[in-house]
């Protein structure tokens, strides 16, 4: 694939997510599949997707010096320049004048010559004066609004919640690139086998602190490992790693996951039931259901029994006080996983908080009543919202008196994020600063009576 080909493939990818509001990550996976590039451009098509959503909004803030407001611009044509502008300021490799002439040829054969002389002229214009500066924002919220490309109102309400520093952290944190995490299937082989055999591929890792199971890929391509091409491992991220290592679930238990696509908890669960038991396993979707099946079959693991469900519906489902621990990892605006899908945070909206928390709450009141007396409940979400968390727990716990938060819970949370700002009375709130990872939230209630 020549260096045309490749761009016109990155703005392709760039404008089904913003027209279709399709994910990053799933578009990306399912053009290098299909087109088998070399590693390089694997890595500048990503980059560069990544990066131009990273920072739609910091771009849109250097175009607007140079482009008449009253103008126009086609979807094709504002992608064109926000991917060409985020390699001129972000990236080292690719000098300058191929960029815009990569950006001009493009805009010559998806639009006409007078197209393609306004992109030459924003782009010359650009490298010829340099992009404005930001520091001279005066609004603490709007310059780390445009900084590092969060919407304004999103900033205002993490100022609000946390306070302007961990709200700057966070948002700071959000524009990085993190680091992949993977699970061993502990009853194949032990994590420093895992370790040492990825060593031996050429892989830099190191080890988890909040899971037994977890590894860190510093260096790598996990897809192309020996591990995970035989099953003896899978990808997930650290925080949600947790929600396994805390619901301490134990051989012959019957479980229930509610929410349970595509499968990372529900399969890491089994594990620690050694594959003894019985897991329910449930989705909303009957497609997504059946991905948790599949996860499960390639991790060997037979005690998970996925099928389509609403949560909201299961007590009609299951008699009272069923399970021994349940966990509802329940949908939720997604706002802690935005350093792999940072599109996230330009498609929600407030009110979309509001309604997904009423949602949560739902979930919660009514499949609560599934545990037993003395059973272990994980409520989780992959959010940094207040409302979707503590709020939810709050709300929950002031309706139904038989529950309390479990407080040996906050005894067994890792060492390291004992000293960490996100604990309160409803839970804990993992952040993306604390341990290079996503951010997450997570407590644990039992049930008394």
């Amino acid at each position: 694939m020549n260096n045309y080909q490749l761009r016109d493939t990155i703005l392709d990818i760039l404008i089904r997510i913003e027209k279709d509001n399709g994910f990053s990550h799933l578009l990306i996976d399912h053009e290098l599949k299909k087109q088998r590039l070399q590693a390089k451009d694997e890595g500048l098509l990503t980059g560069i997707v990544y990066g131009t959503m990273q920072y739609k909004i910091t771009l849109d803030y250097y175009l607007e010096h140079f482009i008449d407001q009253r103008k126009k611009l086609d979807l094709w044509v504002r992608m064109l320049l926000r991917m060409s502008v985020y390699q001129m300021v972000y990236l080292d490799k690719v000098p300058d004048h191929a960029i815009i002439h990569e950006a001009v040829e493009l805009a010559k054969r998806r639009g006409h010559k007078g197209i393609a002389s306004f992109v030459n002229g924003v782009l010359r214009s650009i490298q010829r004066k340099g992009v404005p500066t930001i520091s001279s924002l005066t609004d603490d919220v709007i310059r780390l609004s445009v900084e590092t490309s969060h919407p304004e109102w999103l900033v205002r309400r993490w100022v609000n919640a946390y306070g302007y520093t961990t709200a700057k952290e966070m948002c700071e944190m959000n524009v990085t690139k993190k680091h992949t995490a993977i699970r061993i299937q502990p009853m194949k082989l032990s994590r420093s086998e895992a370790m040492d055999r990825l060593k031996e591929e050429g892989f830099e890792v190191t080890a988890s602190e909040l899971s037994s199971q977890g590894i860190i890929i510093e260096k790598g391509n996990i897809l192309k490992s020996s591990l995970f091409l035989n099953g003896e491992i899978t990808i997930q991220d650290q925080s949600s790693m947790l929600v396994g290592e805390l619901l301490l679930a134990e051989p012959g238990m019957q479980v229930l996951d509610a929410c349970s696509a595509p499968g990372g908890k529900a399969t890491h669960i089994a594990e620690k039931m050694l594959n003894k038991g019985r897991l329910e396993a449930h989705d909303l979707h009957k497609k997504k259901a059946k991905r948790v099946e599949t996860k499960a079959s390639d991790l060997g693991l037979s005690i998970i029994h996925a099928s389509q469900a609403d949560a909201r519906n299961l007590k009609d489902k299951y008699k009272p006080e069923s399970f021994d621990r349940i966990l509802i990892d329940a949908p939720c605006s997604g706002l802690g996983v935005m350093r792999g899908k940072p599109e996230i945070k330009y498609h929600k909206q407030e009110a979309d908080i509001e309604r997904l928390a009423a949602i949560q709450l739902d979930i919660l009141q009514s499949t609560a009543p599934l545990l037993k007396k003395d059973g272990l409940l994980i409520y989780s979400t992959c959010t940094v919202d207040t409302a979707e968390n503590e709020g939810v727990v709050k709300r929950f716990l002031a309706n139904n008196p038989e529950y309390i938060v479990d407080r040996a819970f906050f005894e067994d949370l890792p060492q390291s994020l004992k000293t960490t700002k996100g604990i309160s009375e409803y839970g804990f709130q993992l952040f993306p600063q604390d341990v290079d990872s996503d951010g997450f939230f997570l407590t644990r209630i039992k049930r008394e009576n």
